[in-house]
């Protein structure tokens, strides 16, 4: 008995170890467990985050594929190697200019004769009015990165010489949209015509053309939503889109015009005065309307074709210049504006370095019309009757490689074929405003480059003509990283 429970002892001590070292694996084994879901989770995360990065990025690298190669992503896409960091861009524009005119030649692009001028009527204006000598023109901030898997998001802002800041586009892109689509909201540059999405560093001459001066106000940039579609239309690449804006400060979307309290030169408004303008209506007031198509060419070459509609649901515009002249009456008119535009862009990419070689074709027709009537005047007499406002406008500039990173350029821009307005007895017509610029650009890098123009003017301004000469020296500068080019 004594041998059996001594026997029993030794075997307890013996065990007891066993077990202590039996609980200690099962406790290493459940926090190797813990930590091994946890990884695991963190792991499923950064790849779902990766593959929404590649698919963005292959996403856009099969739209440039349909044009040849030579369509870049959209300034707001982010490539997967920063998809976890924002890119951020600063963009040095400078300008030493001078004319022939003792400087006049700027202030008279701000007066041009037309259905757009001297009302007070903003727009985008990347580049207004410049000084003789040196300038620093706004400079651009960007800021883009991935939000989520679901979201890209951009900011651009532009600081001028003086320190004001002004936000050009704020906006998200939608990732993962099914079908072809692709969706944008927020405040952007719209997708209409060649140029207009284009910022002053994409521009291949110094400043903006006539047309687009002076019926987009350089640009239409405006609050609101994008929805685009690439159908799978096999090697004819096409790309359709629908725009829906607020319709806030533009020349042929305004609204919520307030009537005066008394005329420009001081005196009280005419007794008697009539009318007045509707309510502000609720958005969106400006809707658009484009394709671009782009046929398969042979290798080096690419060839964009382009057709656009925007109108707006309600404008509204005061008529007062008795400043200038104390006989004429103010008057404001209403109604809606309907413009529309097409473009043909050609490229030839040359097997020379550098882009020597290369070619590059464009051109663009605008034509603006705005049916309105009169809703308020001193005369009371006129409030009702019809005025029909018609205003077009067109460039063609082609581009040429002439030396490794030299390239030259030449330009025509026209405004007012048409420039006229209908009354109920006859129409009142302005003359065109033409002009010829030639291009000289060296390109350092990607980043900077150095640039020579000198134009020829011949503008309609107050009724009369004015002709001259203007000469830019302009250098850019492009800091950190941001997202490539469109077409």
């Amino acid at each position: 008995m004594v041998h059996r429970s001594l026997a029993m002892m030794a075997a307890l001590l013996v065990s007891l170890p066993a077990v202590a070292a039996s609980s200690e694996v099962e406790r290493l084994r459940a926090e190797l467990d813990a930590l091994k879901a946890q990884y695991e989770r963190r792991l499923a995360d950064l790849e779902a985050r990766l593959a929404a990065a590649e698919a963005g990025r292959q996403a856009a690298s099969n739209e440039k594929g349909e044009l040849g190669g030579e369509v870049k992503d959209r300034l707001g896409a982010v490539a997967a190697s920063t998809a976890f960091n924002p890119q951020i861009s600063l963009i040095l524009d400078g300008v030493y200019y001078r004319d022939n005119r003792n400087g006049a030649i700027t202030s008279w692009y701000e007066g041009l004769d037309g259905i757009n001028h001297g009302h007070g009527e903003g727009g985008h204006s990347h580049g207004g009015a410049i000084d003789s000598g040196f300038n620093l023109r706004p400079t651009e901030l960007i800021f883009s990165a991935a939000v989520d898997p679901w979201f890209d998001a951009t900011v651009m802002a532009t600081i001028d010489s003086e320190g004001g800041v002004t936000l050009e586009q704020a906006y998200v892109d939608a990732k993962r949209m099914p079908a072809g689509l692709s969706l944008r909201v927020g405040k952007f540059l719209s997708g209409i015509g060649y140029l207009n999405d284009k910022h002053p560093h994409q521009w291949d001459f110094v400043d903006q053309n006539l047309p687009y001066r002076t019926l987009l106000g350089e640009g239409l940039n405006d609050t609101g939503i994008q929805l685009t579609w690439l159908p799978p239309t096999g090697r004819l690449y096409t790309r359709l889109g629908v725009e829906a804006f607020q319709g806030n400060d533009q020349p042929y979307a305004t609204s919520g015009v307030t009537l005066p309290t008394q005329r420009a030169d001081g005196n009280p408004l005419a007794a008697g005065a009539a009318g007045g303008f509707t309510a502000k209506r609720a958005g969106p007031r400006l809707w658009t309307l484009f394709a671009k198509v782009s046929p398969e060419l042979p290798q080096n070459h690419a060839l964009l074709l382009g057709a656009w509609r925007a109108w707006s649901r309600q404008h509204q515009e005061l008529h007062d210049h008795s400043a200038e002249e104390p006989a004429a009456y103010v008057h404001g008119l209403e109604g809606k504006s309907r413009l529309w535009g097409v473009e043909a862009v050609y490229k030839y990419d040359a097997p020379g370095s550098y882009g020597a070689g290369d070619w590059t074709v464009a051109a663009e027709y605008l034509r603006l019309v705005k049916d309105l009537r009169v809703a308020f005047h001193e005369l009371p007499a006129q409030v009702g009757q019809p005025r029909t406002f018609t205003q077009d406008g067109f460039y063609v500039q082609a581009l040429y490689g002439v030396a490794p990173r030299w390239q030259v350029g030449v330009r025509y821009d026209l405004s007012g074929l048409t420039n006229e307005v209908r009354l109920p007895v006859g129409k009142r017509a302005w003359d065109d405003s033409r002009r010829w610029s030639w291009v000289a650009t060296y390109h350092f890098s990607e980043y900077s480059r150095l640039r020579l123009q000198w134009s020829r003017v011949n503008l309609a301004v107050d009724g009369d003509r004015h002709t001259g000469h203007e000469v830019w020296l302009q250098y850019q500068h492009s800091l950190g990283a941001h997202g490539a080019h469109t077409f």
